[in-house]
């Protein structure tokens, strides 16, 4: 007897089981067909962005050369001093100016799009801050801002590419002191949460809308006139490299406090 409830059984269950398969192969196939678009995909941006990258470099390599030739165009022009040639020069030194900008926005195009090589060094964060607070000194005390340091007392050890951290903080203390115009003081404090290295660059400027505050990290989107749009999505890129996070919050009239984190070493 129960043999024949197993083959009923069977039997009954034979066309769930066929539905089931059936599901099971359609996801399957669904799933892999959108892998591969996906992988398709991929490749296509892929070769966009070597193209793209590409264009970039073809575009430097001219441009540096134009911008050698108008500068020794102005230096031509700054012999005479009749009012013609006083003309030319200031129309000259326009177009030197854009062209600047322009080698301005490829090089940050580059810096943003470029495939990062990191080499990571074990370091005390601690004295990569102290090293960046003294290079930048000169530039807030022109600017009028009172440079800070708050740092934890024992060793914090990460493993980084120093040069692209120090750049990445860079961006942000630059984009601090910008927001200062009419001087302020920017604090540079390193400390540690759980696992994580702690480095905030916190100024006491004009803040960010809130409006703006969601568009800081895309890319070409600056509020200051002449901003590449760059510097905040090239700083976000390093520091995801890294395998870190960048978190923002601002207040108008108060100021911003920009705060990394990057994996600390495990002992």
């Amino acid at each position: 007897m129960n043999f024949w409830w197993i083959l009923v059984g069977a039997v009954l269950a034979g066309p769930i089981w066929v539905a089931v398969s059936v599901w099971a192969g359609r996801r399957f196939w669904r799933n892999a067909l959108r892998m591969t678009a996906r992988t398709k995909g991929r490749s296509h941006l892929i070769e966009v962005g070597q193209l793209v990258g590409g264009l970039a470099h073809e575009i430097k390599n001219p441009l540096s050369t134009i911008n050698v030739n108008l500068k020794l165009l102005s230096e031509d022009l700054a012999r005479y001093l009749d009012e013609d040639h006083r003309r030319l020069g200031r129309r000259l030194s326009s177009v030197q100016i854009e062209a600047d900008r322009l080698k301005d926005i490829l090089d940050d195009f580059l810096r943003y799009a470029g495939h990062y090589e990191l080499t990571l060094t074990s370091v005390d964060l601690r004295r990569v801050i102290e090293e960046l607070a003294d290079f930048f000194s000169p530039q807030g005390d022109a600017a009028g801002v009172v440079l800070r340091l708050s740092l934890q007392e024992t060793p914090l050890r990460s493993r980084i590419d120093v040069n692209l951290i120090k750049q990445a903080i860079l961006n942000l203390m630059i984009n601090a002191v910008d927001a200062m115009p009419d001087g302020g003081e920017l604090l540079l404090k390193v400390s540690s949460e759980r696992d994580n290295a702690l480095i905030e660059v916190i100024d006491t400027g004009v803040g960010i809308a809130p409006d703006e505050l969601e568009k800081i990290f895309e890319v070409y989107f600056s509020s200051r006139k002449q901003g590449t749009g760059l510097g905040l999505p090239t700083t976000r890129r390093i520091i995801r490299e890294h395998g870190g996070t960048l978190q923002v919050e601002s207040e108008l009239g108060t100021g911003t406090r920009f705060v990394v984190s990057l994996p600390l070493e495990k002992s």
